[in-house]
């Protein structure tokens, strides 16, 4: 409709971000200073304890104090809380961290990695960690932002994954070794999500370094998908990366297949891609169509619509946030308010929740901690500063510290009914939840900025404008500064901006005469060609620039667990 339309431009969705109070916190007594502060606390017992018992392990083990290995041995949670130590203002511990990343971190170890982790937690924790080093202050070499360790590191680490998408369909395996590339033997078959959520980190890379495989690669797994969607316009859960069959082929918003729809808003956004977004707008038609009721979001069988499971997955709370997004804001409150129906019934999300009986499915009662419903919270208070967000965020403060918190950090709520815990602080608990809590209670964060303070750096294609604001939350909350992405291709532009006036003023001087005298050096007669058109190559970088020029904002985030196997049975990747 009209909101979506207004909302996607260069300023897309700006004004939902500075839309004046409708309420405040005063109106119901909320210290936002004091759960700030409990948030903070909150990231220090964890962090803290991390490095004590856990470091140089992916993980903490909260309940043994002691660490484990579980993506791939990249002391996983430094990765992942760097760029959370800034938004907390920490700049001389982000320094620290940045030298120890730099000395202990290596790639080239024989371990199979998820090629979909390692993207969103490693590649996108290290990206938005180098973009924002200048900021933390630290000292950055010449050319930064198009070079730097942090984004060597993160090319590195992306090149790794770059074998898994050596398919005739160009999908990706799921899981790739670091030294050897794809095992032989290795399933053929992906989630959703694990083939569309590379987007935002590859094309940020692309724009960086100057090297295209990245972004290229990423593009070619989204139509991938696109194009083999049914004939309803939804897409399943599971697919063959080298026959497109779909294996899994229940559709809806959660677990295999959430952060593929926000990649395609968020690519659209940080590119300024309206291929991208009309996309996502065709899909959100679908999913409208086909699996929402009263506000809740159902699974369907991908080719009929008949409903498959009548369920809520915790990772659907990403939903009402990727919607204000795209200025759908109504919408957004309504869903989101269901969810926090839920939260409120157990004092956290359970991972499945069976929206018809009103209570959690078996097997499925636990909570990990997941950021989905308070990063919509942020979202959404941003968009119209509706107090009961805030409420949101006060309850999870009080729900994790009383269920959660042990000696040495926080644990993983094993079953939301009787409060047993898992013996795991998974990752993205301080990359992502603790964040989003800060910055829901923070309204003055750098993360928040209108545009009215910026940074200009000089590289060496120019002078650039950096943290304005508009950062985009890649699936496991680490901001990317859409800026950067044009620092490092000026000279380019201004090439083309150079060679465009000098075409014009060529062909404005020459007359007609010398036009047709020229015209043998072109072509003859229908086959004539305009001067301008003279270098082919160089006219089709241009029109591939302006097509994917880009402009500000941000949005939102999650990970998957579970995955969806035929006949809607749910099964856990343990892998």
């Amino acid at each position: 409709g009209p909101a979506v339309r207004r909302c996607f431009g260069p300023l897309l969705c700006l004004w939902a971000l500075l839309l004046p109070a409708a309420g405040g916190a005063a109106a119901r007594g909320l210290d936002v200073a004091s759960y700030r502060e409990r948030v903070r606390a909150m990231f220090y017992h964890a962090y803290e304890h991390y490095l004590e018992s856990a470091f140089p392990y992916d993980e903490l083990r909260p309940l043994t104090c002691d660490g484990q290995d579980t993506w791939g041995s990249f002391s996983l949670t430094l990765i992942d809380a760097l760029d959370t130590l800034l938004i907390l203002g920490n700049v001389s511990e982000f320094q620290r961290v940045v030298n120890v990343l730099q000395e202990g971190v290596d790639f080239d170890i024989d371990v199979n990695a998820s090629v979909f982790e390692t993207n969103i937690r490693v590649v996108g924790g290290l990206l938005s960690a180098h973009l924002l080093s200048k900021k933390a202050g630290v000292e950055v070499e010449a050319g930064w932002p198009c070079s730097g360790p942090l984004l060597r590191m993160a090319e590195e680490a992306a090149r790794k994954l770059l074998p898994a998408f050596q398919t005739p369909t160009g999908m990706p395996y799921g899981t790739v070794n670091l030294l050897h590339g794809v095992n032989p033997g290795e399933t053929p078959v992906t989630c959703t999500a694990g083939i569309g959520t590379f987007i935002v980190e590859f094309a940020t890379l692309s724009h960086l370094t100057g090297d295209p495989v990245f972004e290229d690669v990423a593009r070619k797994a989204l139509k991938a998908l696109w194009k083999n969607r049914s004939d309803i316009g939804l897409v399943g859960n599971h697919i063959d990366v080298i026959t497109a069959k779909w294996v899994a082929q229940d559709a809806g918003i959660g677990a295999g297949v959430d952060s593929y729809f926000e990649y395609l808003v968020k690519g659209a956004i940080l590119l300024q891609d309206k291929e991208l977004m009309s996309m996502f707008l065709e899909y959100n038609n679908a999913i409208k169509n086909y699996t929402k009721f009263d506000d809740w979001y159902l699974w369907v069988q991908m080719y009929k619509g008949t409903v498959s499971m009548p369920v809520f997955q915790s990772l659907e709370a990403y939903w009402p946030g990727l919607q204000s997004l795209i200025g759908d804001v109504d919408n957004a409150m309504r869903t989101f308010l269901n969810y926090y129906t839920v939260w409120k019934q157990f004092g956290g999300l359970p991972e499945f929740y069976n929206i018809p009986q009103g209570y959690t499915v078996d097997k499925r009662e636990g909570y990990p901690l997941r950021p989905e419903l308070i990063e919509s919270a942020m979202y959404l208070y941003r968009a119209t500063r509706d107090p009961t967000l805030l409420e949101l965020g006060r309850d999870a403060v009080e729900s994790i510290e009383k269920i959660s918190k042990v000696d040495c950090g926080f644990a993983t709520i094993k079953d939301l009914r009787d409060h047993r815990l898992d013996n795991r602080m998974e990752s993205f608990f301080l990359a992502e939840t603790i964040k989003y809590l800060y910055l829901l209670f923070d309204p003055d964060n750098f993360i928040h900025n209108d545009g009215s303070d910026f940074d200009v750096v000089v590289t060496p294609y120019g002078e650039c404008v950096l943290n304005a604001g508009g950062y985009i939350f890649n699936t496991e909350a680490h901001p990317i500064d859409p800026a950067a992405l044009h620092c490092c291709r000026k000279r380019r532009e201004e090439q083309w901006e150079v060679e465009d006036l000098m075409r014009e003023f060529y062909t404005r001087k020459k007359t007609k005469k010398y036009t047709l005298k020229r015209a043998p050096d072109h072509g003859e007669g229908e086959n004539a060609k305009d001067p301008k058109d003279a270098s082919p190559e160089k006219a089709g970088e241009k029109r591939n620039f302006k097509k994917s020029s880009h402009s500000l904002l941000s949005c939102p985030s999650q990970s998957f667990n579970s995955k969806l196997a035929v006949l809607g049975q749910v099964f856990l990747d343990n892998t």
